[in-house]
């Protein structure tokens, strides 16, 4: 394996090394946000549980759309980064004839379900929610089990989403256009733990 100019890892360096690393049982998922390589750590069952029924309300919402759960991104300025979402919503074709880090065009929200690990607080509350605002993605919610609260990001202005609305686990938000669903978080009491 080669490393780029200076000692500095490379985009091609990175994604070759992740291609490696997926082949193992345990690995973790990697991802390259604002020029950084980074991990996440493998999701719980209530975090599968978490995207299962959000699947479900984005289908029953719209079934032209589908919240997938494996789908990487190349995100962030000049697209100088991989992220790998818990969800992806985006219309039903939006990445057929991708590869593993797919355009980001046509997608509608992001998600990301924190996990119980130190690198949340940077990853998923700093890091992601400027790399999604940059290349222009409508809606990133996040959903943190540790505050045990949603906050819906909107309006990208190409540095930062504008628009953040915070609400604890039990109380309804609005999902903004072009995702336009009303999220009830009641259910998400029964999976922190």
């Amino acid at each position: 394996m080669r490393v780029g100019e200076e000692g500095a890892l490379t985009q091609e360096v990175f994604e070759d090394l992740a291609r490696r690393i997926a082949r193992f049982d345990e690995a973790p998922r990697l991802e390259f946000v604002n020029g950084k390589p980074g991990a996440k750590a493998l999701p719980d069952g209530n975090h599968g549980r978490i995207i299962e029924w959000l699947t479900r309300l984005c289908i029953r919402a719209d079934p032209g759309n589908w919240l997938s759960a494996a789908q990487g991104l190349r995100i962030g300025a000049y697209r100088k980064g991989n992220a790998r979402p818990d969800g992806v919503l985006a219309p039903l074709e939006t990445f057929v004839g991708q590869g593993e880090w797919a355009s980001p065009d046509g997608v509608l929200m992001v998600v990301e379900v924190t996990s119980y690990d130190e690198d949340t607080d940077r990853r998923d509350r700093v890091e992601k929610p400027r790399a999604y605002a940059e290349t222009g993605i409508p809606v990133y919610l996040l959903i943190d089990r540790d505050a045990c609260e949603v906050k819906v990001h909107s309006q990208p202005d190409g540095v930062r989403y504008e628009q953040v609305v915070t609400v604890p686990y039990g109380k309804s938000v609005e999902l903004p256009d072009p995702v336009g669903i009303e999220l009830d978080t009641e259910p998400l009491k029964n999976w922190v733990r």
